[in-house]
């Protein structure tokens, strides 16, 4: 079976890959001109790090991470610790494999590298798939310039603006949420004793918030700000910001976070939409993985690793099924449900970092302090329906 990929991004890659491990041919189509991603950073839970541990890329992405020591939440202005727990050694003690940050490069490059060895002509750049044509027994896509490629299956991972999405279900409507976000991944050289700790730490404020990591075995920084405003509703991770528009928007606070902003070589801003869950993800031999299907906000750090769980979860039920439709049909009904609460627990994580008002802060952060102080594995369990699951291991 020749299953063709829209998008050779790290969801892509990763179906490509998993396809191979259970016997498929596949061919992947990246529009661009080569295979790269854009500079920020991203966080793979321990249900991502399965898939990787299950494509034997595990140890090969450790080495080009960071582990985070701790989960932290502070205070933007003055810095003060909300709440800290043990993130690293907890993180394979109770979910089996450990949580990572790593640069979106880094990581694709991995996926690249095994993926030219395993199919040096799988990849094609500069090859954008426009529509494609259904009939019984087979799949034919058409690039852009008019060339025609046959398979039996098409997988649509080519994000948000996904031409496959649009195909199957037409234009698409998203809600604005009234922030833009901020991003920049900065040498930790360049900032001395205003580095960012070794730490997942969520820096708090009113009407707004900030993300800091580690990235790269703790050679780069990772940073992202958050904003309430709607003077600006691009959607593009690559439009570039001004340096005292961030600095503006993030006066008076900590000078680690300032630090990041003042020493960013590039800093990018996008404004955040919101999606509903689809409908469906398929139509007969074509399926959406990614975000073409279940685009997410940031604030579960899960856009990535959904991606990943979703390429393993597709190749398993192609193998388990002789009919590719009916495959398919299984893959949406095994995804759906989980990224669709991922989806709201997303959306409504978005608020709880721009408390406003004294009450307001008390009522959210005090009850996280306490309990990070008297019971930090429960607030571990919180999470033990994300990161507890273990998509390889579960039968088709």
């Amino acid at each position: 079976m020749r299953v063709l990929i829209a998008g050779g991004g790290i969801g892509g890659v990763t179906a490509a890959l998993a396809l191979l491990r259970h016997g498929f041919d596949v061919a992947v189509f990246e529009q661009a001109s080569t295979l790269a991603e854009v500079g920020a950073g991203i966080q793979i839970s321990p249900n991502g790090a399965r898939v990787l541990y299950a494509l034997d890329l595990l140890a090969q992405v450790e080495q080009v991470a960071f582990k985070p020591e701790r989960i932290e939440m502070r205070f933007g202005r003055s810095g003060r610790k909300v709440f800290t727990i043990p993130l690293a050694a907890e993180a394979v003690r109770r979910w089996g494999a450990p949580y990572l940050h790593v640069h979106r490069a880094d990581l694709l490059d991995v996926l690249v590298a095994e993926l030219r060895t395993k199919s040096p002509s799988a990849i094609r750049t500069d090859a954008r798939i426009e529509r494609y044509v259904t009939t019984d027994n087979l799949v034919e896509v058409q690039l852009a310039g008019g060339e025609r490629i046959v398979g039996d299956v098409l997988i649509g991972a080519d994000g948000i603006k996904s031409a496959i999405r649009e195909q199957i279900l037409g234009a698409e409507s998203p809600r604005f949420t009234g922030c833009v976000a901020w991003r920049a991944v900065v040498p930790t050289a360049a900032l001395g004793s205003l580095a960012p700790p070794p730490a997942a730490c969520v820096w708090v404020g009113e009407g707004k918030h900030a993300v800091t990591y580690l990235l790269r075995r703790g050679e780069l920084a990772n940073f992202v700000g958050v904003v309430e405003r709607d003077d600006w509703r691009h959607e593009s991770w690559t439009e570039k910001g001004a340096c005292e528009d961030a600095l503006r928007d993030f006066a008076g606070w900590h000078p680690v976070v300032r630090a990041l902003i003042e020493n960013a070589g590039d800093l990018f801003r996008w404004a955040l939409f919101d999606r509903d869950p689809l409908q469906r993800w398929t139509e007969s031999r074509v399926a959406l993985l990614g975000d073409a299907c279940h685009p997410m906000l940031p604030f579960m750090a899960q856009g990535a690793t959904m991606a990943m769980e979703d390429a393993w979860v597709l190749a398993a039920k192609l193998k388990a099924h002789a009919d590719p439709v009916a495959a398919l049909a299984a893959y949406e009904r095994a995804r759906k449900d989980r990224t669709a609460k991922v989806q709201r627990a997303a959306r409504a994580n978005a608020g709880i970092f721009h408390r406003r008002t004294v009450l307001a802060k008390l009522g959210t952060y005090g009850p996280m302090w306490l309990g990070a102080r008297l019971a930090p594995s429960a607030v571990h369990a919180r999470q033990d329906w994300l990161y507890g699951v273990d998509v390889t291991a579960n039968a088709p």
